[in-house]
Formats: C-alpha cells, sequence, structure tokens
C-alpha cells in the first residue's frame, strides 16, 4: 500500500484537544498540482476530509478497549465503537463545513485535526450516502458530544 499525502492542514490548535472543535477554522494546503481538483467543489457546504493523524499512538493493552477520552463516565469500549485518536491505523475522518476556496487552500470549520497533519483526501459530503436517515448511537455518545461543537 502507497499513500501519499495530498496537502497539509493549518490549524492555530497544535495539540489534539477533545472539545470545541465547531469553532475551529483551518486551511487545508493541497499541494499546487492539486488546484484544478477543486473546480466544482464550492458548490458544497460541506466536505469530508481523510487525514493521517501523524501524532498519535497506539498501545494495544491501553487503546483497543478504553473509556472514550479517558473519562470515568463513559463505558469501557472496542476502539472500533469509538472515534478516538489512538487505533491501529490512525486516519481521521471528519465531515467539515466549507467556508472557501482559494487556489490550492481550502478552508474549513469544524476539522479536528491538528497544525501540520498530513491530509489523505477531500470528497464533497453527499446527504445520500453520509447522511442515513434515523440514526442510532448509544446514550454515551450525546454526553461526549455536548462540548465538542
Amino acid at each position: 500500500m502507497n499513500i501519499e499525502p495530498i496537502g497539509t492542514v493549518r490549524s492555530s490548535v497544535t495539540e489534539g484537544v477533545d472539545d470545541n472543535w465547531g469553532k475551529v477554522v483551518a486551511e487545508i494546503h493541497l499541494l499546487p498540482e492539486y488546484a484544478d481538483e477543486l473546480i466544482g467543489l464550492h458548490e458544497f457546504s460541506h466536505i469530508l476530509v481523510v487525514y493521517y493523524m501523524d501524532r498519535s499512538t497506539f498501545d494495544p493493552a491501553a487503546d483497543l478497549v478504553r473509556r472514550p477520552q479517558g473519562r470515568s463516565d463513559m463505558p469501557d469500549i472496542g476502539i472500533f465503537a469509538q472515534r478516538a485518536k489512538h487505533r491501529p491505523n490512525p486516519i481521521g475522518i471528519t465531515c467539515a463545513k466549507l467556508v472557501n476556496i482559494e487556489g490550492a487552500v481550502i478552508r474549513v470549520q469544524g476539522l479536528d485535526a491538528i497544525d501540520d497533519t498530513p491530509v489523505l483526501d477531500v470528497k464533497p459530503h453527499f446527504p445520500a450516502f453520509d447522511s442515513p436517515s434515523n440514526p442510532q448511537v448509544p446514550a454515551w455518545v450525546n454526553q461526549l458530544m455536548s462540548n465538542y461543537f
């Protein structure tokens, strides 16, 4: 498998945090040769950003089953039932609000990736694919996300 970054996140957030990502405005600086690939993206309100959490660590003993954000008020659950950054393959996917595009720079709001994070892909948000009707989540998810956005 050979995956190369297509760009880099530029953000005021330099350390991983667990809350208030919804207020963060960040930029995705694509490699200049990808500027033309952004034609038409401005017509979407949201995009999916796929990125590599290169500063994440993974310790199977601590991370395979854990409490989200290490919080004592959260249940012990497996890594594939949560969106923690410490994963076997540290790949992040976030749906972010598209603010604007200038050349090869995409400005977004709500991207939970820290400064200098490698970007692997950008896709338009298609509600038919990305927003199922009547999704179901456990109660702890709503509690966990209360300060995230």
